[in-house]
């Protein structure tokens, strides 16, 4: 890992740790340096630097919400939104429990998509209804409930060649 300009630049090792913590950030430093041919004391001294820099933010659990017994549902969001009001909508999004995910895209209008998780339709709606119409700016909206998840991930890491 090297600092350009207060800007910290990771390297084909710290791209590595990385990717080895996605998959499970409870292995020892010992196991990732095992992986990776590596002493762990080197492995600490990287993952400590990639947390002071803000690389690496938070460590986390990735549940499986139907092996809790929680009900819940999962939807993608799509808030159309008059330009001038975007920003403010999403951050008022961020803000909200039900939402795990907000994007702003560009593309022949600019728009807001944010991942939401609800206990069930009844609830979903009522959040979409009195959470998210009601915000300035808010033009049109599309839910679309997702019925199976394939695949989720926080990062990919690209390795340098």
């Amino acid at each position: 890992m090297k600092a350009k300009d207060r800007q910290v630049a990771v390297d084909d090792l710290d791209l590595a740790i990385l990717d080895i913590l996605q998959e499970n950030s409870r292995q020892t430093y010992s196991e990732i340096g095992r992986r990776l041919g590596l002493a762990h004391s080197t492995i600490y001294d990287r993952i400590r630097k990639m947390e002071q820099s803000g690389i690496i933010k938070k460590y986390t659990v990735l549940t499986d919400p139907m092996k809790t017994g929680l009900k819940s549902l999962t939807a993608i969001l799509t808030v159309f939104t008059d330009p001038k009001e975007t920003e403010s909508i999403a951050m008022k999004l961020a803000d909200e429990k039900e939402v795990l995910e907000v994007f702003t895209s560009l593309s022949e209008e600019l728009l807001i998509i944010a991942k939401i998780v609800a206990e069930d339709q009844e609830k979903l709606h009522s959040f979409v209804a009195h959470s998210v119409a009601p915000l300035k700016g808010v033009m049109r909206i599309r839910t679309s409930i997702v019925s199976r998840k394939y695949k989720e991930q926080n990062h990919y890491f690209p390795m340098k060649v």
